[in-house]
């Protein structure tokens, strides 16, 4: 009897022991994602892209206005659809010339908005606003896609016109014409205007903000080109076939990381078809959980918990709470590229670095979906995600690390006016 009422009472410590390891368990998966930001670089308010596929605009002037900001020039707001229009129309005359060969669609990329300031200059927003003329405040530019996709295969793929008209001023008609439908949709890009009392043209005001087209490099990693080079990076909305500095796998994530340390923020573009993004953006994360065999191979105190997890066990416990990450290597990012499932969907603007209770390290990300889910507009992406999914980024050249500026034949600028807000930390 005495034997027997020891045997229970071990089985009650043993049950209540389980009783609260469940509960640990169940609290630990109830806790979601819990971030503690290490450094955030200011950057100006989130905007909308709605219903048009300018995320390079929106992600690229965004990048801008934020550059601005480190440089102690203040705070600017520059309208997207000026850069915008002017960027349709070059892609219209582009595919052409081209006979279609170059796309024509509402993407871009991060060259379009470096050149587009360089050579058409800069307005504000109010000059220029989304939406004003068709009575909205916002993009949607579905209607205007639909007559200038039309209006440019019509020319561009259309064999029987051997010899395109000309105004009287030499300028092609059919070129003319789609500039009209831009101004109709988009909105007169103005000649002149005033700002803060005092009257410039779109190229004076961009040269009194004190920014350097020059300064702002390309950066990629893939393993078809030589390392330590420039390549033209084969996307389809690289349509004026913009060069790429490439560097190792490792090497482009310490430029991530020594830009933002150094107050430097970053344009990001990134496959987002992945489902570590689409499940939970809008909770504010982007990760890409560890596999089984990732899994197997941890090593710690949660070892037990994850080995002999199935991957899609550890995806589902990835849209509740923090898991282990999986960390490619640099075959596997090639591959995914060379099999198009890493592809060219989304510009956006990464401005500090955060923890999640797990260890985990992530990238902040300021989005153009406009304000919405737990952090208002933007989100945590995990730096294994960034690694596995980055198609490129563009920083300022004196981001990059002196060692790996070397290496790529950067000469870092000598006046460059120093990062003046370093973050909070």
């Amino acid at each position: 009897m005495k034997k027997f009422f020891s045997i229970m009472a071990a089985a009650a410590v043993c049950a209540t022991a389980f009783a609260q390891t469940s509960k640990a368990e169940e609290q630990k998966e109830d806790e979601g994602y819990k971030f503690t930001v290490v450094k955030e670089l200011p950057i100006t308010s989130v905007k909308n892209q709605n219903q048009a596929g300018t995320c390079w605009c929106y992600s690229g002037l965004g990048f801008i206005e934020a550059e601005l900001l480190r440089m102690g020039k203040g705070t600017y707001d520059f309208s997207e659809m000026y850069l915008v229009a002017n960027t349709y129309n070059d892609r219209a005359m582009a595919a052409i010339r081209t006979s279609g060969d170059v796309s024509f669609s509402q993407g871009g990329a991060f060259g379009d908005v470096i050149y587009g300031m360089k050579t058409f200059g800069l307005v504000p927003e109010e000059c220029m606003r989304p939406g004003v003329m068709y009575g909205d405040t916002l993009s949607n530019h579905t209607e205007l896609s639909a007559l200038t996709d039309a209006m440019v295969e019509a020319i561009a793929k259309n064999d029987k016109l051997k010899k395109l008209q000309r105004s009287p001023e030499g300028k092609l008609m059919c070129i003319k014409a789609i500039e009209a439908v831009h101004a109709i949709y988009l909105g007169t890009m103005p000649e002149k205007f005033n700002y803060n009392g005092k009257e410039y043209t779109p190229k004076s005001f961009y040269e009194s903000l004190g920014l350097n087209a020059s300064d702002y490099v390309s950066i990629t990693s893939y393993t078809h080109h030589p390392f330590y080079e420039q390549f033209v990076l084969e996307i389809q909305d690289n349509w004026r076939w913009g060069l790429s500095y490439n560097v190792p796998l490792d090497e482009m994530m310490q430029i991530f990381d020594n830009a933002i340390e150094n107050g430097y923020p970053i344009a990001w573009g990134s496959d987002v078809s992945e489902q570590g993004f689409r499940m939970g953006t809008r909770k504010g994360f982007c990760v890409l959980p560890a596999d089984a065999k990732t899994a197997a191979s941890l090593q710690g105190s949660d070892m037990a918990h994850w080995t002999g997890m199935k991957s899609a066990d550890i995806q589902n416990e990835a849209q509740k709470h923090p898991t282990p990450q999986r960390w490619v290597s640099q075959d596997e990012r090639q591959a995914a590229y060379d099999n198009r499932e890493t592809t060219d969907d989304h510009g956006m603007v990464i401005y500090g670095t955060a923890k999640d209770q797990m260890g985990n390290e992530y990238y902040m990300v300021k989005n153009s979906w406009g304000d919405y889910g737990d952090y208002h507009g933007m989100f945590f992406a995990s730096k294994a995600f960034v690694r596995y999914k980055t198609m490129n980024i563009l920083v300022h050249k004196d981001a990059i690390p002196d060692a790996i500026a070397a290496k790529l034949g950067i000469q870092k600028s000598t006046t460059n006016t120093k990062a003046t807000k370093k973050g909070r930390k």
